[in-house]
């Protein structure tokens, strides 16, 4: 394009609003010439390093190493050998609330946990100590769940009863993580990595986790306290509602198993 004001004898000057529209529209006529974007060694390990079965082999690795490590050093001689005596009162009930989570990650069971927090703290704090844990492990392997599993096993949610399961924890997630507080039959560590890979919501499931567990938690601290005196009413009344809750979630299952297998 030619600017009709700028000839002198002759010849034409484009303008510089001129020239850069014509380089513009050659480089998008000619892509050819266009400068590639650099990719390096670098970007490709980046992208191989964030792919959805890099980060569940990183998820499986630290699960593995952290249930060899409770096997290892065998934190269940704490309730034989007591705590460590420079610790005492709120401050050693804090530091078992961060072992407590770590452990429940480590697939610890819970109830040893919560024994050993009765046995160690007695009622009040230890069950105080033991929820706060309890809530703790349970947000920590839903994170790791969700970051590093969610991607890679989500299109593996193909079996009838797989589908069933995440259809529940996606649609009806607080009150069904909340029943499976309230009703064992469920582990655990099982109920977090299967609520991180549906679609459940981070706050409806440590809400719906720290409300279900209270009942079951107290009961087994409780009889972790008086597991001294297993005549005494305190101990008879937390082993009926260790029981209860196991008898009632077995009777549900049982009654919900032609809707389960019904889901194709």
């Amino acid at each position: 394009m030619l600017d009709a004001t700028t000839r002198s004898g002759g010849t034409a000057t484009a303008t510089p609003r001129a020239a850069a529209t014509e380089l513009a529209l050659v480089a998008v006529a000619t892509p050819e010439l266009a400068v590639p974007a650099p990719v390096g060694l670098a970007a490709r390990c980046t992208r191989v390093l964030l792919s959805p079965w890099s980060r569940l082999s990183l998820l499986i690795a630290l699960l593995a190493g952290a249930a060899s490590a409770v096997l290892l050093f065998e934190p269940q001689r704490l309730l034989a050998d007591g705590w460590p005596p420079q610790l005492g009162g709120a401050a050693a009930a804090l530091v078992f609330a961060a072992a407590y989570g770590l452990c429940t990650v480590a697939f610890v069971p819970r109830p040893l946990l919560n024994l050993g927090a009765g046995a160690l703290f007695g009622s009040q704090l230890g069950a105080g100590s033991a929820i706060v844990g309890t809530v703790l492990g349970a947000g920590l392997a839903f994170g790791l769940g969700r970051i590093l599993g969610q991607d890679a096993l989500r299109p593996l949610l193909r079996g009838r009863w797989l589908k069933a399961a995440d259809g529940q924890l996606s649609r009806h997630g607080f009150r069904s993580m909340l029943a499976a507080r309230l009703f064992p039959g469920v582990p655990f560590w099982a109920a977090n990595y299967c609520a991180a890979v549906s679609r459940m919501g981070y706050v409806p499931f440590l809400v719906a986790t720290a409300l279900g567990s209270i009942p079951n938690t107290a009961a087994y601290v409780v009889a972790g306290a008086r597991a001294s005196a297993p005549t005494s009413p305190a101990f008879l009344i937390a082993m009926a509602c260790i029981a209860l809750p196991a008898l009632v979630g077995a009777v549900v299952a049982w009654r919900k198993r032609h809707h389960l297998r019904g889901v194709r």
